[in-house]
């Protein structure tokens, strides 16, 4: 049963973002694209092993081949070298322009088998259909598909939008404590980003709060995808408006990259960075100590790291390699107030530097 839908709609796309139950209905959704040759469902074995024959009852229902390539789960697998494998068995497979792939996971997934939709003969369509609550509130919508470099994350990319997001609310009861934060950290990022009721809402709950079927989750996914659609379908590449989406993410990307992807989720990585930009936004254009104290108790109740314990000189260096440099400086997504963001601002390493060693010492943050 669907329960939500919302839509993105830009310059020359427009698709559903459907939230369901679960897997029913899928069928007649994938039936609704016209002149599929085959269908390619690109998973991992993690979510195979629980979901795998769900998803297969909706698709053997059609009257279209499929083929199931498994990817190996973990940021660390999102990586420019595991594309030949997958290119190689698509080939031998007899994809053609007209075959669909189905990406069926979390974000890795998702980024992962839409770069390889957008880049298989110059590109082909592809579905959504995210497993996680990252990938529904985030990562499933915009069309944002990468792989990673050994020296920085999401550096070979496309923009490639699907045909439609499909989230089955189901998937979300298995998910481990990480994964949450994972998406936990992305809905206070939007919450942030937007200011006004959604995040008066975020002041009054706690993590105990967010299950799969409950009624404040609905909303924080909703309300996610309502913000991110709207700056997608102002902004589709990223040349202006788009990038205040990047909040929090020069230092989470830095992070991820620095601990090798091993030590935190790409959420909990984010909700570092969170405290790192609010932090120069304090310094370089005024944010409130007690929006400061605001956010940092929201977090907390959402049981959200905050406090950095990598060494800062090394999270500056992967910063260095970030897409946003320009020169000696670093561009950032900062907030002179809840709701009011701005981007591309130009921040000097030594102050970067000095706001790192603060937020690894600084009392209130635990």
């Amino acid at each position: 049963m669907m329960l939500q839908k919302r839509e993105v709609e830009g310059s020359g796309f427009r698709y559903p973002i459907e939230l369901h139950e679960d897997l029913s209905g899928l069928r007649e959704k994938l039936e609704s694209l016209k002149k599929v040759s085959r269908f390619f469902i690109i998973t991992n074995r993690e979510i195979a092993g629980i979901y795998e024959k769900y998803l297969i009852q909706e698709i053997q229902s059609l009257s279209v081949p499929y083929t199931i390539i498994y990817a190996k789960p973990g940021e660390k697998n999102k990586h420019i070298d595991r594309l030949k494998k997958v290119f190689h068995e698509m080939v031998k497979s007899d994809a053609d322009r007209k075959a669909v792939i189905v990406a069926f996971g979390g974000g890795v997934i998702g980024d992962f088998a839409g770069f390889v939709a957008a880049s298989y003969q110059r590109g082909i369509r592809f579905v959504q259909v995210p497993t996680t609550l990252l990938a529904c509130v985030d990562s499933s919508v915009g069309g944002k598909v990468a792989v990673n470099l050994d020296l920085g994350k999401n550096m070979i990319g496309a923009f490639h939008q699907p045909e439609f997001v499909f989230a089955p609310m189901f998937t979300l009861s298995t998910l481990p404590e990480k994964e949450w934060s994972c998406g936990l950290a992305e809905i206070v990022k939007h919450a942030f980003l937007d200011g006004g009721e959604f995040l008066n809402r975020l002041t009054h709950v706690k993590r105990s709060d967010f299950s799969a079927g409950s009624e404040v989750l609905r909303y924080c996914i909703d309300e996610s995808v309502r913000i991110k659609s709207n700056v997608v379908g102002q902004d589709e590449k990223e040349g202006g408006l788009r990038a205040i989406l990047n909040l929090g993410h020069t230092t989470g990307h830095a992070i991820e990259s620095l601990t090798q992807y091993k030590k935190y989720s790409h959420g909990e990585a984010v909700s570092i960075g969170l405290i790192t930009a609010l932090l120069l936004s304090r310094k370089i254009l005024g944010f409130s100590d007690s929006n400061l104290s605001k956010a940092v108790q929201i977090m907390k109740s959402l049981s959200l790291p905050v406090r950095l314990k990598e060494k800062p000189a090394d999270v500056l260096t992967h910063m260095e390699h970030d897409k946003k440099k320009e020169g000696k400086t670093l561009n950032f997504v900062l907030l002179e107030d809840f709701g009011k963001p701005k981007f591309g601002v130009p921040v000097e390493r030594d102050l970067i530097l000095e706001v790192l060693k603060f937020q690894k010492g600084w009392e209130e943050l635990g």
